[in-house]
């Protein structure tokens, strides 16, 4: 587990905006048995060989399982997108996601660039949230794509653009075994969790001879010049976006 689950919690004098705890600070036995909760959740999330993670309505992580850690096991150091601590951050900046996350902006990035709209609307103070949209709007592409291709792309695909909840997504595991395979997004938010601010999020892995196939998307370009090889550069960037009709 990378996290412990119960650490990011609001103590008695803390508050977390946006969230359903800051409305008045809990007694200590509320306080311990929410955390005690978090643990034995996580020790479940453990239980599965899926990736699974807890995230807040900003995508920090506050818990992550043992096939999470190995899915983004090769993910080298970067100073605010590890997917240890902002599965967001590390979606959008982070330069080897697209190395696991196939179909990186089509399948993932423009996936997640409509949530993220969609929760600055509901939390538009929210200071993670804000420094992610700073973040975007450095980058003039991405900032282009999502303040022109992403409504695009939003009207294409309709309402499955904020629901993700048994969306069918490429990747490609470490681990031979898996390898270049799909997984399906499972969120769950039973009401405690929903009580707490918190999400869950399961990738289930599907094995090679089962996985069911993607519908073909347009691909972007390569971030690599043409006939270069090796590593991504410093920084990914949304170049394309399915275009309209």
């Amino acid at each position: 587990m990378t996290n412990d689950p119960a650490a990011g919690l609001p103590g008695p004098a803390q508050t977390r905006p946006g969230n359903a705890l800051s409305s008045q600070p809990a007694s200590p036995e509320r306080e311990f048995e929410k955390r005690s909760y978090l643990r034995d959740y996580a020790a479940m999330m453990d239980a599965t060989p899926h990736p699974s993670l807890l995230i807040d309505h900003s995508w920090n992580v506050t818990a992550a399982n043992r096939g999470y850690e190995t899915l983004f096991r090769e993910a080298g150091p970067h100073p605010t997108a590890m997917p240890g601590q902002n599965f967001l951050r590390f979606v959008l900046f982070h330069p080897d996601a697209a190395d696991v996350l196939r179909e990186h902006e089509t399948s993932w990035c423009l996936p997640l660039l409509a949530q993220f709209s969609a929760a600055l609307e509901t939390h538009a103070q929210d200071a993670t949230l804000q420094d992610i949209r700073r973040h975007i709007a450095d980058d003039a592409l991405m900032n282009a794509a999502y303040q022109q291709g992403l409504p695009r792309w939003m009207r294409l695909v309709g309402a499955r653009a904020l629901d993700h909840d048994g969306a069918v997504r490429p990747l490609h595991h470490p681990d031979p075994p898996w390898g270049r395979t799909t997984c399906r997004v499972v969120t769950e938010t039973p009401s405690t969790l929903q009580s707490l601010g918190l999400t869950r999020m399961t990738l289930v892995l599907h094995a090679q001879s089962t996985a069911p196939s993607v519908p073909q998307q347009r691909e972007a370009p390569s971030a690599r010049p043409h006939g270069t090889t090796g590593r991504r550069p410093a920084a990914p960037h949304l170049r394309v976006v399915p275009a309209g009709p």
